[in-house]
């Protein structure tokens, strides 16, 4: 059952894309882009342009140059695919800190477990356990640019140890490392007739940088990351101090290069193995950087498909006196590239310093989601002095 697990973890993007599909995009180490965090899990996975938070690292760094507090500190937990077993979680720790009225930097680790692998010889005999992980380690830097946008920065160093021992004992890691560019709009309070109201914008282009290969033999083996570009808006409805609802829309796409249709090149009515892997080796041929620039056009249907490359969520959250939330959203991916649709519930907590965030993903599609019929908690901590919205 473990090796089973292992199986499907590794590969759980190929899975989740390979189901009714005509040309599913595969990239190495996708646990970067699971969400952590149990409130934007709870609102669809929006998190690009929400109000600024603990989290936003994984989302938006610029956000921190929005943060309310002079510090914070989170820790979150995300079991994985809970229907299978039990020892497979994603863990994420982040820091922040606005030095100043201008500026903040903030970091974050996330470590992903694939519990444990009993591996046994052809004959059955036990040859020891191995534990699979893989952990992402980033730095960012957020600036105000002028009271109502800042642009941030991040650098993140990647490692997958995923690679099980050969015959020649190589079970090295691989390694890369990413960049985001990002950045943040939000507005003053506005007044209505009947509330008032706050609209942010937010962009981030995201883990941009070097594939990434476990064999010796790059040019066949390397994957690129999921660099990916996100953008969204939301808007704040405030009605008093005691209530609040924000709605919140984002869209994503991979800026990974769609793979190209396999050609029978020789007339023979069938694709065989040399026509398979050619065409592999054709799209393994393209560079990362040079990737991202291919993938704003290169679907062999055209406009129509890359269309259907981008994703979107929907999220709402509502607050009562800052100290009580309930969220929901719903997240759409196309049938022909995944088919992953579902909708979060969500609710957070918060005692002077301290907040409680959880949500929970049901599945509404016929591909099974990893995260379905599972609880994510996370846990936020903000301290040291109060900041105004400008």
């Amino acid at each position: 059952m473990k090796k089973i697990a292992f199986i499907l973890a590794g590969f759980l993007f190929v899975l989740t894309v390979s189901a009714q599909n005509e040309r599913p995009i595969t990239t190495g180490v996708p646990f970067l882009l699971i969400t952590a965090d149990a409130r934007a899990a709870g609102m669809g996975d929006n998190g690009v342009a929400t109000s600024a938070d603990a989290f936003s690292q994984q989302f938006n760094p610029a956000k921190y140059a929005f943060a309310l507090k002079k510090q914070g500190f989170t820790v979150s937990y995300t079991p994985y695919l809970t229907d299978l077993v039990n020892d497979i979680s994603l863990g994420q720790v982040t820091y922040y800190n606005r030095m100043n009225e201008r500026s903040a930097f903030a970091t974050s680790l996330r470590y992903f477990s694939l519990g444990e692998i009993q591996l046994t010889d052809a004959g059955g005999i036990d040859q020891g356990i191995v534990k699979p992980n893989e952990l992402a380690l980033d730095l960012s830097y957020s600036l105000h640019l002028s009271d109502k946008f800042a642009m941030a920065v991040a650098g993140r160093y990647i490692r997958s140890n995923l690679k099980i021992a050969s015959a020649n004992n190589d079970a090295s890691a691989a390694n890369s490392f990413a960049v985001d560019v990002a950045g943040f709009f939000q507005s003053e309070e506005m007044a209505f007739t009947d509330f008032n109201g706050r609209y942010r914008l937010g962009f981030n282009f995201q883990n941009m940088g070097p594939k990434i290969s476990y064999d010796a033999d790059v040019e066949r083996s390397s994957n690129f990351l999921p660099s990916n570009l996100k953008l969204g808006g939301g808007f704040d409805f405030i009605f008093d101090d005691y209530n609040k609802i924000g709605l919140n829309l984002e869209f994503n796409k991979l800026l990974v290069p769609t793979p190209k249709k396999v050609i029978d090149t020789n007339g023979n009515g069938f694709i065989d193995g040399n026509e398979s892997q050619a065409a592999a080796d054709e799209y393994n041929s393209v560079g990362w950087a040079s990737g991202i620039f291919k993938s704003f056009g290169d679907a062999p249907d055209g406009f129509s498909e890359e269309l259907k490359e981008v994703t979107y969520g929907i999220g709402a959250e509502y607050w009562y006196q800052d100290s009580f939330a309930l969220r929901t959203g719903y997240f759409n991916e196309s049938k022909d590239k995944g088919a992953r649709k579902f909708a979060t519930l969500g609710a957070g907590f918060k005692y002077t310093t301290i907040t409680l965030d959880v949500s929970y993903l049901f599945s509404i599609s016929k591909v099974k989601n990893p995260l379905e019929n599972t609880l994510r908690f996370s846990l936020t901590f903000n301290f040291g002095d109060d900041y105004d919205q400008y």
